[in-house]
């Protein structure tokens, strides 16, 4: 958004003018402001945010510098508890206004920011002076009031979480437009619980900052923190490149049999909708969504003649269509991250009597995984229109699966896509532009491997 509309300026207006009134005490001649702390702490969190601004930085420390101002909340809660409301606010300014901005514009988006993290830093010190956080803090010998100062950084970082998501809805619903209720929807649950972990590790700060170690002992609360946040780019970052990969794969294969163009996502999905119905972990959810989207890769080393070949297919063409999970396990055994997908690309086309390929497995010898995309495959080939086959409708696709379970699909796969798509309906698509010849069956995929007098010729 490079033109911020007019009711997202009188917001951010807003805002500004409210922090304002916020810091103004503090500026007051007169007033009892510990502006040593005030500025240790201002400068530590401008400090932190530097290399997530400095490009140099960045790429000194691989590119994965933990970005934004969340990172560092700790510091801003300890403020909070370590000083007057409006003096707290006065902290998050300077490194606020120097955070880093991806998009334009820039100057606004930094008066935004500037402005929030002020506002919910000055709530979040009310609330905990509320509570007496400086009694409970203790102060040098003083010995810490535990488990009484939980009490007073608990509601700082609640306060801190409601007041900033409260405003972060607001300006997403001014500046584009979205309804109140779709603006803050998901805000607070998001950031609930990084916030009560911030505001555990500012009461840790503020402790040791009042103990008789002083400023510098505080600082290592912010080791372990900065480590942490490093980890989780680390995280993201990879799980980036992993998702890159993926897509190339998927682009890969839809360029080169352009009859099945979306079959590929369209199987991932269905595959978790079953995955969900089994009731599997998350943390398998997406294995199973990689082994769908990808079930077809091998198709990269099946020659293009036949992959688009408008007739039927010779014995020796099928033979060669059916080396497409074999040549897909190749292509993935090197790629850690798949875990049990790589076997869901094996045995995709395995059948439960045994009749399938490449190897003949039958049963439970089939990889769980396997038995989801192997339903979710034959769901989608028969609900899409290609330029051999007309979809046929989803309650036909269904019936001709509950015709093969047992033989061809695992039944609890089978009742399982059915269960969801009761649940959750499904949206066929088009994936070629004729539509002239039969529907396809559940048995679109090629028959069962039988002994070829010819072996096939390698293909570049």
């Amino acid at each position: 958004m490079k033109v911020i509309p007019r009711a997202a300026r009188v917001y951010i207006g807003c805002a500004l003018l409210g922090a304002g009134a916020c810091v103004l005490p503090a500026l007051r001649p007169g007033a009892a402001i510990p502006w040593s702390t005030v500025a240790l702490l201002a400068a530590l969190y401008a400090l932190c945010e530097l290399p997530a601004r400095c490009r140099l930085l960045g790429r000194g420390l691989g590119g994965s510098v933990p970005m934004g101002t969340g990172s560092f909340f700790p510091v801003l809660l300890a403020a909070a508890l370590l000083l007057p409301p409006s003096a707290a606010a006065l902290t998050a300014l300077p490194a606020s206004l120097l955070a880093r901005v991806d998009e334009p514009p820039a100057a606004p988006r930094r008066a935004w920011r500037a402005a929030a993290t002020a506002l919910a830093v000055w709530a979040a010190a009310h609330a905990a002076g509320a509570l007496d956080s400086a009694e409970a803090l203790g102060h040098g010998p003083d010995v810490p009031d535990f488990p009484y100062a939980l009490l007073p950084a608990g509601a700082a970082a609640l306060t801190f979480c409601l007041v900033l998501t409260a405003l972060d809805g607001g300006i997403r619903a001014a500046a584009d437009g979205l309804p109140p209720r779709a603006a803050w929807r998901g805000l607070l649950g998001r950031a609930l619980a990084p916030h009560t972990v911030h505001g555990l590790a500012g009461l840790m700060m503020a402790v040791l900052w009042r103990s008789a170690y002083g400023p510098v002992s505080a600082l290592f609360v912010l080791l372990p923190m900065y480590i942490s946040c490093w980890v989780f780019a680390q995280y993201h970052r990879e799980r980036a490149a992993h998702q890159a990969t993926i897509r190339a794969l998927v682009q890969a294969v839809d360029i080169k049999d352009r009859y099945t163009r979306g079959h590929s996502e369209r199987v991932g999905h269905a595959s978790v909708l079953i995955a969900r119905e089994l009731g599997m972990p998350e943390d398998r959810l997406d294995v199973v969504r990689f082994a769908g989207i990808l079930h077809d890769v091998g198709k990269l080393g099946v020659p293009t003649r036949v992959l688009r070949k408008d007739g039927p297919l010779t014995p020796e063409e099928r033979r060669i269509i059916e080396l497409h999970p074999e040549y897909g396990h190749e292509m993935v055994r090197g790629i850690g991250f798949l875990g049990d997908a790589r076997a869901a690309i094996l045995h995709h086309h395995e059948r439960m009597d045994g009749s399938g390929y490449p190897y003949g497995l039958h049963g439970d010898e089939i990889p769980e995984f396997a038995r989801v995309v192997a339903v979710a495959d034959a769901f989608d080939a028969m609900t899409s229109t290609r330029s051999y086959s007309r979809a046929r409708p989803v309650p036909t696709a269904v019936a001709e699966l509950e015709r093969c379970a047992g033989t061809h699909f695992d039944p609890r796969m089978v009742a399982a896509l059915v269960s969801a798509l009761d649940r959750h309906g499904w949206q066929p698509a088009v994936t070629a532009d004729t539509a002239d010849d039969p529907a396809p069956s559940a048995e679109h995929v090629p028959p069962p491997r039988e002994p070829l007098p010819v072996q096939p010729k390698e293909h570049a």
